[in-house]
């Protein structure tokens, strides 16, 4: 039977992010302070100074103009100290000339990761998962996902799932599969008789049947 303690560790999408205050690489930091406003990306990897990770961290950092370009906020997360995630970043500046310019959470009494059920034991008991969320200027969890940890995640996927919320939010549509920017989108489904005869009268959209059509943006 589900508990209060357990729903609390696995945010679910449609609820509001549970908040916290934690240490993070630009200095403590409020999540629905910094969430305010603006979309958020919270994502956590396993470890710092590990390869996958540094793949992961180095594509979110050279994503940086896209994500400010729409109104998005990165923040990462590993059960690692302040000092190793400095450390960590300086060792890929220095080799890379990348730099991680988005806070890092330094989550080293596991807190945040249990909050957003990031701690999965069948995986492991001490690192994090790689976690997505998507979370709006609401405050609201938008999309989660979940990657084991070893397996990296698809930036694209993310950005595209990130453009598919925002677009949907927009225009009051969603999104058919394998859905990018500039693709015809789906608008809801008539609900009365009156809206059905409209949709049939529509040359504007492109009809499957009565409830699935298209439009272009």
């Amino acid at each position: 039977m589900e508990t209060q303690e357990t729903k609390n560790l696995m945010p679910r999408i449609g609820e509001i992010a549970p908040d916290f205050t934690a240490v993070t690489t630009i200095g403590n930091l409020k999540f629905s302070e910094f969430n305010k406003g603006n979309w958020v990306i919270l994502f956590s990897h396993p470890a710092d100074f590990t390869p996958v990770c540094t793949t992961e961290m180095t594509g979110f950092a050279n994503e940086s103009n896209f994500f400010s370009k729409h109104s998005t906020k990165l923040m990462g997360l590993s059960i690692d100290s302040i000092h190793s995630h400095i450390a960590w970043v300086n060792a890929v500046h220095e080799k890379t000339g990348v730099l991680f310019e988005f806070p890092i959470i330094a989550d080293l009494d596991m807190k945040v990761a249990k909050l957003y059920g990031m701690l999965q034991p069948g995986e492991s008991e001490t690192a994090a998962v790689r976690a997505v969320f998507i979370i709006d200027p609401e405050g609201k969890i938008r999309l989660i996902m979940y990657y084991p940890l070893n397996v990296g995640r698809n930036m694209e996927e993310i950005k595209r799932s990130l453009l598919a919320l925002q677009t949907s939010d927009d225009h009051k549509v969603a999104m058919p599969l394998n859905w990018i920017p500039g693709e015809q989108v789906i608008v809801a489904a008539p609900k009365t008789l009156e809206a059905l005869k409209a949709r049939k009268e529509d040359d504007t959209l492109e009809k499957t049947d009565w409830y699935l059509a298209k439009k272009q943006l």
